[in-house]
């Protein structure tokens, strides 16, 4: 595939991952599950959105150095002393 369109997955996963993350953070602090308010609790829509957080968190782990050479992005690379 080209780049481009794995560009524009890495960008859906991301966005995907904020939301998870989000909220997450909601039910930490405040009990409160924003996919499930949206959504119903535990009805079709609300799993869907579950799986698809769950799956761009796998693609983004088995994904990573892909993701960093398609976006440039370099670390600064240190080595172990030992």
């Amino acid at each position: 595939m080209k780049a481009s369109i794995w560009k524009s997955i890495d960008c859906v996963a991301y966005a995907l991952l904020v939301i998870g993350a989000l909220n997450w953070g909601l039910v930490g602090f405040f009990r409160f599950d924003l996919v499930a308010g949206i959504l119903g609790e535990l009805t079709i829509l609300s799993r869907i959105v579950y799986v698809l957080v769950g799956i761009a968190a796998l693609y983004d782990l088995v994904s990573l150095r892909a993701i960093f050479r398609r976006w440039e992005i370099h670390l600064p690379h240190r080595p172990v002393h030992a």
